[in-house]
């Protein structure tokens, strides 16, 4: 009787929720039809970057060759011990648009990547700001059309979802059930709405209005915050800036991560943070995720009577439609939503239980204390 009504339970949120993403993602503008401007307020695009000799060139390729009268590029190397200085040599002798600030030493209670993009705002003085990682990939009119969106729409504050390219076909299939538990929590369709508290916070494209960005408080504000992305488009929203999304199929790219472990580490890296260094708070993120995402359709296929598995065929049915409906993902990554379910949920909790065993977390080689990260030092 128990694993009947988890089932009816389960069922019929897994239905609304699929018809609700659908339905959500539709009200989400692309930013391939947003038209092209010519007259655009001047911006500095802030590129952090450490020890990202991999990917940098094809990034400063892109953003380099951007449709964009009105903007300079300043990127941070923060304290690169690999080939990235050399990197950044060559390109500013090619392009006089591109500066770039070294940092050699951290201060105290900063995070490294908050620490650079605060300076990069330091050394800037445009009107528009976008912060940028340094491992994307834009289509040279995707920024002047992001601008131009936002300038229009009298926005403070706009994100972008990229679009994630892997060559690896699991990890693939499991970033399309990160980003469904993703979209579900930050429900950023509602973002533009004032009324709504949803919001939207992307590493990978943050534009700013400089004058918002000052009274919001900067990155000083979320010195220690590794979510630092998230918590900038939350606190804006909250406190009452114009914010919006747009998504950028084949506008705004990048190789988030090259295999299932680094994924594993970067997830590891930010989930604490996210339930704000609360242990109770993440177990109970974790429970919610297996018995909402991980355990259903197992149970019901495997456990449960005609009735029971003909309603986990039609959930399975849903999840494949949604799949082919949603790019870039395939039909057959329905079938890995268990795995992938379990698979965050196992490195979820192992970076709650390992943060509070060390007492902290490394980042970037640096160690903060929960006392540093919770305020309480």
């Amino acid at each position: 009787m128990i694993l009947f009504w988890y089932s009816v339970i389960i069922f019929v949120i897994t239905l609304a929720l699929n018809f609700y993403l659908l339905w959500g993602f539709k009200q989400i503008k692309q930013v391939s039809r947003q038209p092209l401007m010519d007259d655009l307020p001047s911006l500095v695009i802030i590129i952090p970057v450490r020890n990202e000799e991999a990917d940098l060139e094809k990034a400063l390729q892109s953003v380099c060759h951007i449709n964009y009268q009105n903007h300079r590029i300043l990127v941070i190397n923060d304290r690169s011990t690999d080939r990235t200085a050399q990197i950044l040599e060559r390109f500013i002798l090619q392009f006089p648009q591109l500066k770039v600030t070294t940092i050699s030493t951290l201060p105290d209670g900063w995070l490294g990547k908050n620490n650079a993009l605060y300076q990069g705002y330091l050394s800037s003085n445009e009107e528009w700001m976008l912060f940028a990682d340094a491992d994307i990939v834009f289509h040279p009119d995707a920024i002047n059309k992001a601008v131009g969106y936002a300038a229009k729409e009298q926005l403070d504050h706009l994100t972008i979802l990229p679009e994630l390219i892997s060559r690896s076909a699991i990890l693939n299939s499991v970033f399309a059930t990160f980003s469904i538990i993703l979209m579900v929590d930050m429900k950023p369709w509602a973002a533009k709405n004032p009324k709504s508290k949803a919001s939207s916070g992307i590493g990978a494209f943050n534009l700013v209005r400089r004058s918002a960005y000052e009274r919001f408080g900067t990155h000083s504000r979320i010195r220690l915050r590794p979510d630092d992305d998230l918590q900038l488009g939350r606190i804006m929203k909250k406190e009452g800036f114009r914010q919006d999304v747009l998504a950028a199929k084949g506008y705004v790219s990048l190789e988030w991560y090259k295999t299932l472990n680094e994924f594993g580490r970067g997830v590891q890296k930010n989930s604490f943070a996210v339930a704000n260094y609360n242990l109770a708070e993440a177990v109970f993120n974790v429970i919610s995720m297996l018995l909402s995402v991980a355990l259903p359709m197992p149970l019901m296929f495997i456990f449960g009577d005609t009735t029971i598995r003909i309603m986990a065929a039609i959930m399975l049915v849903f999840h494949i439609i949604y799949m082919m409906i949603v790019p870039p993902n395939k039909w057959w990554y329905a079938f890995m939503i268990p795995f992938s379910a379990f698979f965050l949920a196992w490195h979820f909790l192992k970076a709650s239980v390992v943060t509070v065993v060390r007492g902290g977390i490394y980042w970037r080689d640096s160690f903060y204390s929960l006392k540093m990260l919770k305020g309480d030092e």
